[in-house]
């Protein structure tokens, strides 16, 4: 899904239009006031938050139409409760409403399918645990059943892991009568929420549009580990240009991220 014709429910992604800052100001102001022309422009305008959201899944085997439909209705909904007084870029409070439309979707209309392939390692996997553990007296590690199996340790695992039928997080684990306490409300994973992920999207977003130059400088400072003053030899140019490009580069991702205004 990157910058190619690509056609998702009748829309030519390609021909998407993206609107200013200025225009989206505009807008909003004129939505406010009732103008459901400027609403349907702002949807349209940001179709392409629903596509980058849409990247996140390209692999699951969805269909893509079904996806971005709903991605919409995410989108829809972050249109008419966004309030430009929050002083937040739409684009950082639409992400997760989108997200979570999409996630909603998957919870509640899929269901996971394991290959015969892989039915086949599970069942051979428990078969050689079984014959394992009789033979040495104790219970073998993956590592023995793979290597009984003739196949990478990890190719056990989740076959195993594979063929048993999913807990679903909206499952009550403990009701004392009063408020049921479900098993989502017991699991966080605090280095891969909503909001690291969208702050991931805002960078990845905010580097496409640098320079090849600030790209190279902010490549080298950052990942390399290079001076400044390397930098600018290896360049060819000064410190000093070094330094105003760097530090615009830098103030232009916080911006765009929202970490500075």
């Amino acid at each position: 899904m990157q910058n190619r014709r690509v056609t998702v429910s009748g829309i030519d992604t390609f021909a998407l239009r993206v609107l200013s800052a200025q225009e989206m100001d505009r807008l909003f102001q004129q939505k406010l006031q009732g103008n459901k022309e400027a609403r349907e422009k702002i949807i349209r305008g940001n179709l392409r938050l629903v596509l980058s959201v849409l990247k996140q899944f390209h692999n699951r085997g969805e269909n893509i139409d079904d996806l971005f439909q709903v991605g919409c209705v995410g989108l829809v909904k972050a249109v008419d409760n966004f309030d430009p007084g929050m002083g937040v870029r739409f684009s950082t409070y639409a992400v997760p409403m989108i997200l979570g439309e999409i996630r909603r979707y998957l919870r509640d209309n899929n269901v996971i399918r394991v290959s015969r392939s892989l039915r086949r390692i599970a069942h051979k996997a428990l078969q050689a645990r079984e014959q394992l553990a009789k033979r040495i007296g104790r219970e073998p590690t993956i590592e023995e059943i793979a290597a009984s199996l003739e196949l990478p340790p990890e190719e056990v695992v989740h076959a195993l892991d594979a063929n048993f039928d999913p807990i679903s997080l909206h499952e009550s684990v403990y009701n004392d009568s009063t408020d049921p306490l479900y098993l989502m409300d017991q699991i966080r994973d605090a280095g891969n929420d909503d909001t690291s992920w969208m702050q991931k999207l805002l960078l990845k977003e905010a580097l496409d549009k640098l320079s090849p130059r600030e790209k190279e400088i902010l490549h080298k400072r950052f990942m390399v580990g290079m001076t400044q003053v390397q930098v600018a030899r290896l360049l060819g140019i000064s410190q000093a240009q070094v330094s105003r490009l760097e530090k615009g580069a830098l103030s232009f991702i916080k911006k765009h991220m929202g970490i500075e205004r």
